[in-house]
């Protein structure tokens, strides 16, 4: 009666077992299915960035600026006799404040 009892509970054993191995591989598959979708949106979403930041270039054109600020705004560049450089430390140019414009 004892190997009866013996059995039996090796038999527990090895069911309890093989049930253990299938939740754990069926778990680790959802896994793997999340962490592909993860990627997927993280791929989506690095595509999306992209455009984004190719739309703020071109939203940001100075093109684009310039004739908006024609446009809308109605304004004008200065004749070229009003434009005036100025040296700065370095080598670089800068264009004068306006109150300098103004002298």
């Amino acid at each position: 009666m004892s190997t009866t009892r013996l059995n039996m509970v090796l038999l527990i054993l090895v069911v309890l077992c093989a049930l253990g191995a299938v939740n754990s591989n069926h778990r680790a598959r959802r896994l793997f299915i999340e962490l592909e979708a993860e990627q997927k949106r993280f791929r989506d979403l690095d595509i999306e960035w992209g455009q984004l930041q190719l739309e703020q270039s071109t939203w940001a054109g100075h093109a684009r600026i310039e004739k908006l600020a024609r446009e809308k705004l109605e304004m004008l560049s200065p004749p070229t006799g009003q434009i005036i450089l100025v040296e700065v430390q370095g080598g670089s140019t800068a264009a004068p404040s306006a109150a300098s414009k103004l002298d």
